[in-house]
């Protein structure tokens, strides 16, 4: 392997993903010549052949494409090293990619990442919201540095500080239902009813429905606080995260419908990276303040 070149794996990478030389040259800005050179000379220094040339397009070989899953893997490395090289040399991050989702107690927060970034004012905080599954494809998608949602714990893609408990509570206006409230209210009882629902900003939508009613119309809102006044003013019933709703809760204007029928649900908000990208400085400072504030014992 003596004499391998980043620029060859570059290259062969390239041509196997554009489907020619010719395409690969202009994707890497070099010409048609030297990308077919390094190439070659690539398949003469691991003595294998990586691509088939007798057709119009070049195609892999089984060697070839064996080989590109290890070399798309080694030069991801490579990338990530020379970002984070790029990140300690420079002392400190341009931009920090943060992502708020849905459940997540914001007042708590927003403080605490503005006392932070008071501190580390070098560092630009790009802030984002995103709800139900938006707030992960962001991370998997390399859109965002940090997240602050739910995630699945045994993902081995994943690392993550577990901050609070969300509950969220089934409530619905006083006067919203057509029947005397009781507290045995099933699924079926609530089904003529409009239910609101929070929008998924995923590209790609989840295809798990959370607290659905089958059969119900639904009323779609942004986020929380949209959805907490439709059901202020009588338009739709919901899940709410009780944090939002403490105040309203104990002054009746919104009355919890909560039962075994209709129990709720509990989530663990928490902030969480992904373990396969290096992480700078300034993101590092933020994991462990948060790593602290997460076992001071503080209510969110």
């Amino acid at each position: 392997m003596q004499g391998l070149k980043l620029h060859d794996l570059r290259c062969f990478a390239a041509v196997a993903t554009e489907g020619s030389f010719q395409a690969a040259a202009i994707a890497l800005n070099r010409s048609h010549p030297s990308v077919f050179a390094a190439v070659a000379r690539l398949e003469q220094i691991l003595g294998l052949t990586l691509l088939d040339r007798s057709a119009y397009r070049a195609g892999l070989t089984d060697a070839g494409r064996m080989f590109l899953a290890r070399a798309q893997l080694a030069l991801r490395e490579f990338d990530h090293l020379r970002t984070y090289a790029d990140q300690l040399a420079s002392g400190e991050e341009t931009v920090l990619r943060i992502v708020i989702g849905d459940l997540c107690p914001r007042p708590r927060l927003l403080g605490l990442l503005s006392r932070f970034f008071a501190e580390h004012h070098r560092t630009r905080l790009h802030l984002a919201y995103e709800a139900v599954s938006g707030p992960l494809e962001r991370l998997m998608e390399g859109d965002a540095d940090l997240v602050f949602h739910h995630a699945d714990p045994s993902d081995p893609h994943l690392e993550r500080i577990d901050l609070c408990e969300v509950v969220f509570v089934p409530v619905a206006a006083p006067g919203f239902l057509t029947f005397e409230h009781q507290h045995d209210i099933t699924p079926e009882q609530m089904r003529p009813f409009t239910q609101g629902v929070i929008r998924d900003t995923a590209r790609r939508p989840s295809s798990e429905g959370y607290f659905l009613i089958d059969g119900a119309h639904l009323c779609s809102a942004p986020d929380h606080l949209m959805k907490k006044e439709l059901i202020l003013h009588g338009l739709a019933w919901g899940h709410l995260p009780a944090w939002l709703i403490k105040d309203e809760l104990e002054d009746g204007r919104l009355i919890s419908i909560a039962n075994a029928h209709l129990p709720g649900r509990t989530e663990a908000a928490a902030v969480i990276r992904r373990r396969d990208r290096p992480h700078g400085p300034v993101a590092e400072a933020l994991w462990h303040h948060l790593q602290a504030e997460a076992t001071s014992g503080d209510e969110w």
